[in-house]
């Protein structure tokens, strides 16, 4: 045997890997779903620290393909953390049977966005959706922080702090004179505070680590810890 027969059959032996990889990669949207750890710092290549939000990405497979003929739009519904069987009705079990769930998923969420080219239920979403450098939409719940009154919920000054008065922390008066005589709509009183979802916009991808299954987005995310976020590419 020559050695051009040689080289020919290692080339293309080459390429039918390269084939193999790229198959075996994880869909790519436009958007993934992770867990908050904490916050970090990491330092760029001029030495400068870069406060850090640390989140855990669970592996999310697709689960349903709404498409615009039989849902009126497009989404790619994904879904994460099998169920137990006694937590898990017939209903979900026979929803997520083709994905490869035996129960119920604990986590079932959809990105709406252009179906990708060649998506399937079953498919496992990629960490690498996101790249470093990316800005990203983030939506979060933040923390609750029970019932709370007008000054820490909404920034009141407060009443005079010396002795006699009985208005240190209150809120005033919230009404109107005889006419209309009503508390009118969007006044701002004591309530729940926090446990709201809340959006934060271009925020940047500082690193992807597919071998941790851990991306770090710079600044900080409202929420506690092991809350859900949701990464949109902006």
């Amino acid at each position: 045997m020559s050695e051009e027969t040689q080289t020919e059959e290692t080339q293309t032996e080459v390429k039918v890997d390269d084939k193999k990889s790229t198959s075996d990669q994880g869909l790519k949207l436009n958007g993934l779903y992770a867990y908050k750890l904490g916050m970090s710092s990491v330092y760029d290549e001029e030495g400068n620290q870069i406060p850090v939000t640390v989140l855990k990405y669970n592996q999310f497979i697709v689960s349903q393909i709404k498409t615009v003929e039989n849902d009126g739009y497009e989404a790619v519904q994904i879904a994460s953390e099998p169920k137990k069987a006694v937590r898990s009705c017939g209903a979900e079990k026979g929803h997520l049977k083709k994905a490869g769930f035996e129960n119920g998923a604990k986590v079932v969420k959809e990105i709406r966005q252009a179906l990708p080219e060649g998506v399937q239920v079953g498919q496992k979403v990629s960490l690498e959706s996101l790249e470093k450098g990316d800005l990203i939409k983030i939506t979060s719940r933040s923390k609750g922080r029970g019932f709370s009154g007008v000054m820490k919920r909404h920034g009141f000054g407060g009443g005079p702090a010396s002795h006699g008065s009985g208005t240190h922390r209150r809120p005033g008066s919230i009404g109107n004179c005889e006419f209309p005589g009503r508390v009118m709509p969007g006044r701002k009183m004591p309530g729940r505070f926090g446990f709201a979802n809340v959006t934060q916009k271009n925020v940047k991808v500082v690193e992807v680590i597919p071998e941790e299954n851990v991306l770090l987005v710079k600044g900080a995310i409202p929420g506690s810890k092991n809350t859900l976020v949701k990464l949109m590419k902006a």
